[in-house]
């Protein structure tokens, strides 16, 4: 059985999930809470779901049962190219920017889930990251892997996401730069006008954002729940090896 709901009169997301990989069960009755105007976290080790779980939500994998529901509608068969004209952005682990385009091509991927009259980049999205805006005629693979992770990030938001999905935003990157994409994530939920739903193993960057978490173990949600009703030591169990 899998619901995902975006419902209008509590503007929030909801996501329950059966998903096999063949034979193998990957995803047991996830179940998921996601807020406009609020940051809830995927925590976890390595291999428990987490990515599985958001490529059902984005449509990169089929659920095996259920269905989903985005703002009152049925997406469960939609494309992931159809979700994203409903909102859904993803910057996935490892951020698969292009190498060979320029940092501008690359930002104007994100028009082609946009209609005619919105295709161009917002002015925010320099105002967010400056580094983009000296850069735009340089090549993807030639920006270090700070600097691409915010062009992914920037990548998503020309497309102006209700709901952002972020897959490992810290991983490989120098700690200067992960604290300012905290700083984006942070003016972004402000806004209220946005769901973010972010999978993190670096827990410190993830407790300093989430306003919920859930905590994933064999692929289950085995703990979730507002931040200040829940206790750091009861998921830093799940989080350690």
């Amino acid at each position: 059985m899998s619901t995902f709901i975006m419902g209008r009169p509590m503007r929030c997301a909801r996501f329950r999930s059966d998903l096999f990989y063949g034979a193998s069960q990957a995803l047991r009755h996830v179940s998921l809470e996601v807020k406009k105007g609020e940051v809830t976290s995927l925590l976890g080790r390595n291999g428990v779901g987490k990515t599985s779980t958001l490529r059902a939500i984005v449509g990169q994998h089929p659920v095996s049962s259920g269905k989903i529901v985005w703002d009152g509608k049925d997406i469960t068969n939609m494309s992931a190219h159809q979700r994203a004209r409903e909102g859904i952005a993803v910057i996935p682990q490892g951020r698969e920017i292009f190498p060979l385009l320029t940092v501008h091509e690359n930002l104007k991927t994100g028009f082609a889930a946009l209609p005619l009259k919105e295709r161009y980049i917002p002015a925010e999205i320099f105002d967010l990251f400056p580094i983009l805006k000296d850069m735009l005629r340089r090549r993807g693979g030639d920006l270090s892997g700070g600097q691409q992770q915010q062009l992914a990030i920037g990548r998503a938001l020309v497309m102006r996401p209700k709901l952002l999905v972020l897959d490992e935003p810290t991983e490989g990157i120098q700690p200067s730069i992960i604290k300012d994409i905290g700083k984006v994530i942070e003016l972004l939920r402000e806004r209220g006008d946005m769901a973010i739903l972010l999978v993190e193993q670096y827990f410190e960057f993830a407790r300093d954002l989430a306003d919920r978490f859930a905590v994933m173990d064999r692929g289950e949600v085995v703990l979730a729940g507002a931040k200040e009703d829940m206790l750091e030591s009861d998921f830093r169990k799940y989080l350690t090896v």
